[in-house]
């Protein structure tokens, strides 16, 4: 399959890489300081849990042209990234397949309005990570599955497609439906995590000894949780609706423990501490939900507001 892979953070790079190695025609769209590394070192890859390290050369392009033809583009830039590439995306018509990979609590609508019903199909990664220069630290899932969503149609002959190009690479995928509410699910925790984190100074082994701001990321989570239903969408997947039903400090404890572990630290810190702008782009899109479901959010407030204060000093280090 001939794939554009536009974005070269972790998610980006790791997918390039591991397509690449599976024989595929790929193609990874970068810019400025991260097209040059790439130009020069290739996708250097290391596992955050075994160490080791590999390279995969991937052509490297700073623009997606009108002409350009693809079987599939592969989005992996952050949700406050994606409005200003639509243009591009809309203006090249010989690429049919579509798939935004990554987080997102505003829903599908913007990249359906610019491209189309027939092209966009939304997924969720299974990996997490952190930039080290030029090295990409991953952690990766192998049996966790890449989910992605059609929309409007359940199994395709593109989905079939898109699922064997990735299982050819190793990677588990799964067609879901109603991937839109999992993000939004998703989105109702992130934020919070995120919003805890930055109080605690972008340090996650400080966040997992505060069991007062644990308790109050619980807290926040079930208000989110609340919200989602209140506005008629589902907490998804449905397990996680035990949140409700499990006391906010045994909840507490149990993430301070994870917390608390090396691949936490490259996870949740890697990432929230990398992020702030995608982390205020979901917080402003999830808040939309809270006031739509008229509920009270004390303790999302107090999060939200922590995840506000990071991005507005552009602070991308702890």
């Amino acid at each position: 399959m001939r794939i554009l892979v536009y974005g070269a953070g972790v998610i980006g790079s790791f997918n390039a890489a591991r397509l690449t190695d599976a024989g595929h025609d790929v193609t990874l769209l970068a810019r400025g300081r991260r097209l040059v590394e790439l130009r020069e070192h290739g996708v250097v890859l290391e596992n955050a849990r075994t160490g080791r390290r590999t390279t995969t050369r991937v052509p490297v392009v700073e623009r997606l042209e009108p002409g350009d033809a693809y079987e599939l583009v592969l989005v992996a830039m952050g949700c406050h990234e994606v409005p200003a590439i639509l243009p591009a995306l809309a203006a090249n018509r010989q690429t049919p397949n579509v798939l935004f990979l990554g987080n997102n609590a505003a829903g599908p609508d913007a990249c359906v309005e610019a491209l189309g019903p027939e092209r966009v199909l939304i997924g969720q990664a299974n990996l997490g990570g952190e930039r080290r220069g030029h090295v990409i630290r991953y952690l990766w899932v192998r049996w966790l599955p890449l989910e992605f969503d059609e929309l409007h149609e359940g199994r395709t002959a593109r989905t079939d497609a898109i699922d064997a190009a990735f299982r050819r690479a190793g990677i588990v995928t799964h067609l879901t439906r109603d991937l839109d509410a999992s993000l939004k699910t998703h989105a109702a925790s992130l934020v919070p995590i995120a919003g805890a984190l930055y109080l605690a100074g972008g340090d996650v082994r400080r966040l997992a000894r505060s069991r007062r701001t644990l308790r109050l990321w619980v807290r926040s989570t079930s208000e989110g949780f609340r919200a989602l239903r209140a506005v008629g969408i589902p907490v998804t997947p449905s397990v996680l609706r035990l949140v409700d039903l499990i006391p906010a400090s045994l909840l507490a404890f149990g993430m301070g423990r994870f917390l608390d572990t090396d691949l936490a630290v490259v996870g949740l810190g890697g990432h929230g501490n990398a992020a702030p702008d995608e982390m205020k782009a979901l917080a402003d899109d999830f808040r939309a939900i809270l006031r739509a479901s008229g509920l009270p959010s004390p303790a999302s407030d107090r999060l939200y507001a922590a995840v506000d204060a990071r991005a507005l000093t552009g602070d991308r280090a702890a």
